[in-house]
């Protein structure tokens, strides 16, 4: 509809088309932000792109405003550099990824980089097999060895991350038939704007000479989003905010207490405009407590990691969560008669223990291989590595401290669903 038609609508049915024209802008941008928050490197397929790419103007601005983020669209895909507020966060990464793995990652993509349009799964092991071989590599004690299974699989569990995110295409060929048969083989299409794309910094590995390369590991991580130095006030107001609201849209909770000086005094005077901000645009629930801010999304769609859900895992964690909580947290009394929560810290060991006690009254409800003798243990490590994850507990040195958002959790009753079972015709 065209603004001349607008003009000979009734002044009412106008209006109300107008409102409802602004709501499904702002649906459409909310949509689209969403997307590109939990899939920063966005394939043309994925649900969100069409949004995205009509969008693109708003979202730029409004990223470039809040976050300090640059977006990229084309008709291969987008792109949000979101680089992260917290460069020494243990608990981010890919799922199951090693030291050595993600060594592998970058090689293969630098292989990739080198190559067509096309690639085998056995020119890509030649091709690391050599690159393994060189001095440089060799004297970090880095190895591939194609022969084994071991590295193998690696490989495999590299090139399937390609294929998630859209790197690689396959074309022909099984990964598993690699792993088990010599001779074996996959073919792949490569997406080189993606894999152009990958690596989200300020400031690419390959700019830096040799005599200034950084060293250290931490050293170079902070070299490649490191933001340029800000002289003025106003710059280094802005750069606080972009910090703090990455942050709120990055972790799952903010507490004053992880933030320094400046930008603590900057957190508790403008955390409140700031949340509502955010959740306008996100569609998230601001929740503004005396320890920090938390940005929540009620239908658990925006994280990669939830501490309740269906299934053994979902269930256990929601019983440590509990027992944590009610170990943790204690009320005492104070001289002047105020009540104040103190808390203390729990050892790995008896979360095991808990598991075990639990798994005679749950147990029934969970997998064959959970109820195992010795299976505890590596339930614990599951539940207090997502809690961990959650910002919920830290775990260091063997013991389990809570933090205050794990006090808003609180274990229900537990609802028990049968899988359907298909009629046979």
């Amino acid at each position: 509809m065209t603004e001349e038609d607008l003009e000979d609508l009734p002044e009412s049915a106008g209006q109300r088309l107008a409102e409802r024209q602004q709501a499904h802008q702002r649906e459409e941008f909310r949509i689209a932000l969403r997307g590109l928050l939990m899939t920063p490197l966005m394939q043309p397929d994925h649900e969100a792109f069409p949004a995205v790419r009509r969008q693109q103007a708003a979202l730029r601005d409004w990223l470039s405003r809040e976050t300090g983020w640059v977006l990229k669209v084309s008709r291969s895909g987008a792109r949000l550099n979101k680089l992260p507020a917290e460069l020494n966060n243990a608990t981010r990464g890919l799922p199951g990824y090693s030291r050595y793995r993600y060594a592998l990652l970058c090689l293969t993509g630098a292989v990739l980089v080198s190559t067509q349009s096309q690639i085998t799964l056995q020119i890509i092991c030649d091709k690391l097999t050599r690159r393994a071989e060189e001095p440089a590599m060799a004297s970090c004690g880095f190895r591939f060895d194609l022969t084994t299974r071991h590295d193998r699989l690696h490989l495999v569990h590299v090139c399937r991350t390609f294929l998630s995110i859209g790197v690689l295409a396959r074309v022909h060929g099984d990964e598993e038939r690699f792993v088990n048969e010599e001779n074996a083989d996959v073919l792949y299409d490569v997406n080189r704007w993606m894999l152009a794309e990958l690596l989200a910094a300020v400031r690419g590995p390959s700019t830096w000479l040799r005599a200034d390369a950084p060293i250290s590991v931490a050293d170079r991580i902070h070299s490649l989003v490191r933001d340029f130095s800000f002289d003025t006030e106003d710059a280094r107001r802005t750069a606080i905010r972009h910090h703090i609201a990455r942050r709120l849209l990055d972790d799952p909770v903010v507490y004053a207490a992880t933030l320094d000086g400046e930008t603590s005094s900057y957190f508790t005077n403008q955390r409140g405009p700031m949340a509502a901000r955010l959740s306008e645009a996100t569609g998230m629930t601001a929740e503004l407590r005396a320890e920090g801010v938390a940005l929540v999304d009620e239908p658990g769609l925006m994280t990669d990691v939830q501490i309740r859900g269906n299934g053994t895992h979902g269930h256990v964690t929601m019983l440590v969560a509990e027992y944590l909580r009610a170990r943790h947290f204690t009320v005492a009394k104070t001289a002047a008669g105020h009540s104040n929560t103190t808390a203390m810290f729990t050892y790995a060991r008896d979360v095991g223990a808990f598991i075990r006690r639990a798994a005679l009254e749950h147990g029934k409800l969970w997998r064959k291989d959970a109820r195992e003798p010795g299976a505890e243990e590596s339930l614990a490590e599951m539940a207090i590595c997502r809690l961990e994850q959650l910002n919920l507990v830290e775990w260091r040195g063997g013991g389990i401290y809570p933090l205050p958002a794990l006090a808003r959790f609180k274990l229900g009753s537990t609802e028990v669903t049968k899988k359907s079972r298909s009629r046979r015709e």
